[in-house]
């Protein structure tokens, strides 16, 4: 299993992510974080196909709500890929876009394959912790009807061991929710990671290492 998982894009560490992946190739990029927020949602994915192209990635938009309720579908099409970036937003709709089009069981039987490389940051990376109480400081839940109809989910896909409090001291974060969840996890003896802008997890295997 192969995970690159970052507070923000690539953090200050491109080239791990290259080093995971091998030559850039097809990337399939997933916004559904996103879809709470229609009239930003072109511009989020934009954000985002910039700098892989100028890494040297030929990325394409893999919406999930073209597959709902089509698992097989969408199995096949992310087979296509060697590596999937899955961009942030909001981690409970994302877990929603997931489960719906079983992109969760999905890219769960190809990370154990080792098929692809899953590069996700803030929600792409927290939907892959045990479970997501606590992002609700963060990511609101309610946005989950409003997006999908349907009620916000709380497990997270569990292919990593410990919670994600992604943004810590970040200018994107001025109110400090991220501090503050920190020390509600410090307090409750939860493990967790605390990543900066710069920080990522990396999984390679049986090997974990958190890069600051």
């Amino acid at each position: 299993m192969r995970l690159f998982l970052s507070s923000y894009r690539f953090g200050s560490h491109q080239q791990r992510l290259l080093e995971l992946v091998g030559t850039p190739g097809r990337v399939a990029v997933i916004a559904n974080a996103c879809d709470a927020w229609p009239s930003a949602w072109q511009g989020a994915v934009t954000s985002d196909l910039v700098p892989l192209r100028r890494t040297g990635f030929q990325p394409d938009v893999l919406d999930l709500r073209d597959y709902i309720d089509r698992p097989a579908e969408v199995e096949q099409r992310l087979r296509e890929y060697p590596m999937v970036w899955v961009r942030g937003g909001n981690t409970f709709v994302l877990r929603a876009q997931f489960a719906r089009s079983g992109a969760d069981l999905a890219l769960t039987k190809l990370l154990a394959e080792d098929a692809l490389v899953y590069a996700g940051y803030s929600a792409g990376a927290c939907v892959l912790t045990p479970d997501l109480h606590g992002i609700e400081s963060m990511d609101d839940p309610d946005e989950v009807r409003t997006a999908c109809g349907v009620e916000p989910r709380w497990d997270g896909l569990g292919l990593v061991d410990r919670r994600i409090v992604p943004h810590l001291d970040s200018p994107t974060d001025p109110t400090g929710h991220a501090r503050k969840l920190v020390r509600e996890y410090v307090a409750a003896g939860i493990p967790h990671w605390a990543l900066t802008d710069d920080h990522v997890v990396v999984v390679d295997g049986d090997r974990t290492e958190v890069l600051t």
